[in-house]
């Protein structure tokens, strides 16, 4: 990547706005001066318009696009065996990610440290609704079908809405009269969606640095150490889940380390260039099939889905980022709350829209039901330059990794079926 490129980059200049916010949010603080007050009451609600400008795209590009994929058949066509073992392989690899980080993000917070006063300053600063009772089991079960889609649409309430919007595209691919038509009008409301998101991010400065400076006026010199201990813990953690992968899919597979390091270092090396899975696709198909000797067929079938479906990143991301919300806002977030963040993790993970701050924009809904802030959202996102390139790297080896898992399981099963047909 130029330099240029990287002065152009949207996450770059977001976060030359966040630190521009910083910068003038402590000089406030440190001067007491009105008129820099005065300031901060003004940019304040420029920042709150940002990040619902954001959000406002969530709900009809999230139902859009899986109305359509559904609706045009193409969702139940991948549901054949190399389909099925793949989904359940993505499942794994999330569900094995999330309880790394239920048990390890915690623990590791607790040695972050806000000054209460400066915590509870910047709350009631947020005015946002009072923190939500996390719902049991059979509660959460019950409200996956949502009584009204509408009213569902309206709270922002995600797996119900994907519930919907599911089911409906399932009908509409059984109503041949009428799919094609919906599919190509959705199919325009989601391009229109993913272009209103590339708009409001050209606005990433201003938005962010709007949020940030009555973030430092409250939290002073707070606001950088924990903002550093952040940048480390979303780094240190996607790189150690990366390694673990390393570690465990080559034993699993019975591939040796160094092909399966070979296989991966073209993609990674456009992921550094990039942050974009869909800019590696390329590089993974050929690494995948020239040194790990996956057949063309699984490779081009499990790795454009993993890139489709598999954000391996989610969980372990939507964790701490929660954790740290909750430090920054003095909050308390209880370890039922962590783990059912987890679940909604793996649950929304397949139905993240495949665009610069998907998995923000997703997540968004749940920061109110813990009591937090909805516009902690327009931080993390400023503050994703750096991480987005360590969250993006663990997509990419998962992808590789799944579509290697599954030649291994599709290589198995054909032998098993010819020792049967020779045996019988």
């Amino acid at each position: 990547m130029s330099g240029s490129s990287i002065v152009r980059s949207p996450a770059t200049r977001a976060m030359v706005g966040l630190s521009l916010g910083l910068i003038t949010g402590g000089v406030i603080a440190w001067s007491g001066s009105r008129a820099g007050q005065a300031f901060a009451a003004f940019v304040t609600p420029v920042g709150t318009i940002w990040v619902n400008a954001l959000r406002m795209t969530v709900v009809p590009l999230v139902a859009s696009l899986l109305i359509a994929t559904l609706a045009s058949g193409q969702g139940v066509r991948s549901f054949g065996r190399l389909g099925r073992r793949a989904l359940a392989i993505f499942f794994v690899f999330l569900l094995v990610i999330a309880i790394i980080g239920v048990l390890t993000v915690p623990p590791f917070f607790s040695l972050l440290s806000v000054d209460p006063a400066a915590a509870a300053s910047l709350r009631a600063s947020a005015a946002e609704p009072p923190l939500v009772r996390t719902p049991g089991f059979a509660q959460w079960i019950a409200g996956l079908v949502p009584a009204n889609a509408v009213k569902a649409a309206a709270d922002g309430a995600m797996l119900p809405i994907i519930v919907f919007a599911s089911l409906l595209g399932l009908g509409l691919a059984r109503t041949p009269a009428l799919s094609p038509r919906l599919v190509t009008m959705l199919g325009a409301v989601s391009d229109a969606m993913i272009q209103i998101v590339r708009w409001v991010l050209l606005f990433a400065p201003i938005g962010a640095f709007a949020l940030a400076v009555p973030l430092a006026m409250h939290l002073g010199n707070a606001a950088a150490g924990a903002i550093a201990f952040y940048l480390a813990a979303m780094v240190g953690f996607h790189a150690a889940i990366g390694a673990i992968i390393y570690l465990v899919v080559p034993v699993v597979t019975g591939t040796p380390i160094a092909r399966f390091a070979r296989a991966l270092i073209p993609a990674q090396v456009v992921v550094v260039s990039t942050r974009s899975s869909l800019a590696a696709l390329p590089a993974m198909l050929e690494g995948a099939q020239r040194e790990l000797e996956i057949s063309p067929e699984i490779a081009g079938f499990a790795i454009p889905l993993g890139v489709a479906l598999l954000r391996a990143n989610i969980a372990m991301s939507w964790i701490i980022q929660v954790i740290f919300l909750a430090k920054l806002y003095g909050v308390s977030v209880s370890a039922g709350a962590v783990l059912w963040v987890a679940v909604g993790s793996i649950a929304l993970s397949f139905s993240v829209p495949g665009i610069p701050s998907g998995g923000f924009l997703i997540a968004a809904p749940y920061l109110p039901s813990l009591g937090l802030p909805i516009q902690a959202i327009g931080i993390l996102i400023a503050l994703d330059a750096i991480p987005d390139i360590f969250k993006t790297l663990l997509n990419v080896t998962a992808h590789v990794s799944s579509a290697l898992v599954l030649a291994r399981l599709d290589t198995a099963t054909q032998r098993a079926e010819v020792g049967v047909a020779v045996s019988g």
